[in-house]
């Protein structure tokens, strides 16, 4: 990898999670004292209605601490479906970044289509694999994992319930909130579970910011490929239409 071109993938990545951070997540940094205003507002709205001989004042303070639980709670969602999507984000820019780095590397030794286009079509796993067998052990990276985590948390945030959602709760349990609460063993209930109980944190988020960078660092400036590439069999089929 050139060093310019990774200097400024590095920098196009810290430029979106701060920008993020800043415009984004920061507006949820003071839900609870929001959520107390919206009860302030409601019961000062009630309160032209407030007659001592027909009201009983408990009801309207009840109502208004409904109020700040139900507010409270919205924006809690608001928060997580807003985290959720700056993850998301960021994975697919990272994810484009790396076809496009493959194609154009791969052009100076290879110029047929028909493998480049595979490329953009095959699932994140498979270009894993694809990169280990041109001789970039993607696998062995400490940001590996962190990496195959976010992408079956963006994969559940995007799709709910299925293939992606089962192999986080198998793969990386943390990501799933425990029903009973506190740290308790709730293996016994992750049957039951569905999307919805997927949790992700700030610190996550920081973690999967992490992992881009250290990905980015750790692409070596130069791969040599071998005589014989072992590469996976739809990538060989492609390769060799464009030799045919």
């Amino acid at each position: 990898m050139w060093e310019p071109f990774r200097k400024n993938l590095i920098a196009e990545h810290r430029f979106y999670i701060e920008q993020a951070r800043k415009r984004l997540l920061s507006q949820f940094e003071n839900i609870g004292a929001e959520a107390d205003r919206a009860a302030e507002e409601h019961l000062a709205k009630m309160s032209v209605r407030f007659n001592p001989n027909i009201h009983d004042g408990s009801e309207f303070y009840e109502t208004a601490h409904d109020k700040v639980i139900e507010f409270y709670q919205l924006l809690s969602d608001m928060h997580e479906t807003t985290r959720l999507s700056v993850i998301a984000g960021m994975f697919h820019q990272w994810d484009k970044k790396l076809r496009d780095w493959i194609v154009r590397e791969m052009h100076h030794w290879h110029h047929g289509e028909n493998a480049a286009r595979s490329i953009w079509k095959a699932e994140v796993p498979e270009i894993m694999r694809l990169l280990v067998a041109f001789g970039f052990n993607v696998k062995s990276l400490p940001s590996y994992e962190r990496l195959d985590a976010m992408r079956l948390v963006v994969n559940v945030f995007k799709h709910g319930n299925g293939r992606s959602f089962d192999e986080l709760k198998e793969s990386f349990p943390e990501f799933i909130s425990n029903p009973l609460g506190g740290d308790g063993d709730c293996q016994f209930l992750f049957h039951y579970l569905d999307h919805t109980d997927m949790k992700v944190t700030d610190a996550h988020l920081d973690q999967f910011s992490e992992a881009i960078l250290d990905f980015w660092k750790d692409v070596p400036k130069e791969i040599f490929l071998s005589e014989e590439l072992n590469t996976p069999k739809w990538f060989e089929k492609e390769f060799q239409k464009d030799l045919g």
